[in-house]
């Protein structure tokens, strides 16, 4: 017999919908706490997590939109780009590495420099992005840092930079690398000679030659709380010297008190606190 229309159709009850799950990004992670994070909350605490205040990584563009006045930023040698001279290779060649980490990282080498306004100061700044290679320095890294310098004293600048370098000197370039410790360190030498003022910013991880040459040499020294700060990695000097470190060892609090560092700023104050600091040194 024919089937009626009726008992053809399915009831609202019975129709299969799909499940609606949680949207991909929605939520992430804290590498601190390991606390699972409203995304949007952490982008409105400029990547700060609410629930222990671990300050995680922040690229450099993201630096420049929280640390500078919208619109202000004028970037210098953003067409410098890294070379190969030693025809470097270990797992894969260097010219390889360097054309994946530009493709990931949309830089073209792992600092960012140029001038901007801060509270509608204007500075020469500079940042380093520890996603390129972990921020390590390179030739065209000191390059772009010593031209940042000496056109903050041509210009009577006030100069801040922002490090976020775990890989210091980078190997790939042997001496070449080595050698921008000096040039950068000479640059900022001149620069204090002219009277002028270098806020150093150190995030985590400031490691390695970055540590050891410019980051190091700020009038005033700042630090992101609870920031990696050091030359070689607490586990590498454990290992060489075999004692037990002292409890938070290169973190920026135990820096703090041991005099390193001038002050802990969260990032949510660094702009307040730079702008404080230039009116007070008279910049």
């Amino acid at each position: 017999m024919p089937t009626s229309e009726s008992n053809t159709k399915q009831s609202p009850a019975t129709v299969k919908r799909p499940k609606r799950g949680v949207p991909e990004g929605l939520w992430q992670r804290c590498p601190g706490c390991q606390a699972t994070i409203f995304r949007k909350e952490a982008e409105r605490r400029m990547g700060v997590c609410p629930e222990c205040d671990y300050h995680w990584y922040v690229s450099a563009q993201e630096r420049i939109v929280q640390v500078l006045d919208e619109g202000t930023f004028n970037e210098w040698d953003a067409e410098m780009a890294p070379a190969d001279p030693l025809e470097f290779e270990d797992k894969k060649k260097y010219a390889d590495r360097l054309i994946a980490e530009q493709k990931r990282t949309g830089l073209l080498d792992a600092a960012v420099t140029g001038s901007g306004m801060i509270r509608a100061r204007r500075v020469a700044f500079g940042v380093t992005d520890s996603a390129f290679i972990m921020g390590s320095m390179g030739a065209v890294v000191g390059e772009k840092l010593t031209r940042l310098i000496e056109r903050a004293t041509e210009q009577s600048l006030s100069l801040i930079i922002i490090s976020g370098s775990g890989g210091g000197a980078r190997m790939h370039e042997g001496i070449l690398s080595l050698m921008q410790m000096a040039k950068v360190s000479a640059a900022l030498g001149r620069f204090h000679e002219a009277g002028g003022l270098f806020i150093s910013v150190l995030t985590n991880p400031t490691m390695g030659g970055v540590a050891a040459s410019f980051a190091s040499l700020g009038d005033v020294v700042f630090a992101e709380p609870k920031a990696l700060i050091g030359f070689a990695g607490p586990r590498t000097i454990k290992a060489t010297i075999r004692i037990e470190l002292p409890k938070g060892f290169q973190t920026s609090e135990f820096l703090l008190e041991h005099g390193f560092v001038d002050r802990i700023v969260p990032r949510s104050d660094l702009k307040s606190e730079i702008a404080k600091m230039i009116d007070y040194c008279g910049k």
